[in-house]
């Protein structure tokens, strides 16, 4: 784990700090770069990051790189907003499924099962965030 400290980018972030033994994801997705927990033991990638295995349990755990490639699992258009915006559930193609936004598309041609690739935007906090767009638009 990462010491949140004072010459850290993150220590005034209350999100990161509230979960360091998620600060490897955010320090590469800082590098534009998309890290998953996996285990030793089943050999399965999980998300959100835990420090235990949550499909075998063991501590076992460790940061890998992650392609960003993703297939849409589900999604709703939030429109009562002053800018409507795509909410979704990714399916990554390491296995887990996280809630994710859709940026850079027409949300009336976005479809279930449709390829995505991840990329990083920045939240107001400071730290940069995954969001995926549709294949072919990025």
């Amino acid at each position: 784990m990462i010491e949140l400290n004072e010459s850290n980018p993150f220590i005034h972030d209350p999100y990161v700090r509230a979960q360091p033994e998620a600060q490897a994801f955010w320090s590469a997705a800082a590098e534009n770069r998309f890290l998953l927990k996996a285990c030793r033991n089943c050999e399965k990638f999980h998300w959100y990051p835990r420090v235990i295995c949550p499909l075998c349990g063991s501590s076992e755990t460790e940061w890998r790189p992650a392609s960003g490639d993703a297939n849409l699992h589900t999604f709703s258009v939030i429109q009562r907003t002053e800018v409507p915006y795509v909410l979704a559930y990714v399916e990554l193609a390491e296995g887990p499924i996280m809630m994710s936004n859709i940026v850079d598309c027409d949300v009336n041609h976005l479809r279930i099962g449709q390829p995505l690739k991840a990329l990083f935007t920045r939240a107001p906090e400071g730290r940069r965030v995954p969001v995926f767009a549709p294949r072919g638009a990025i």
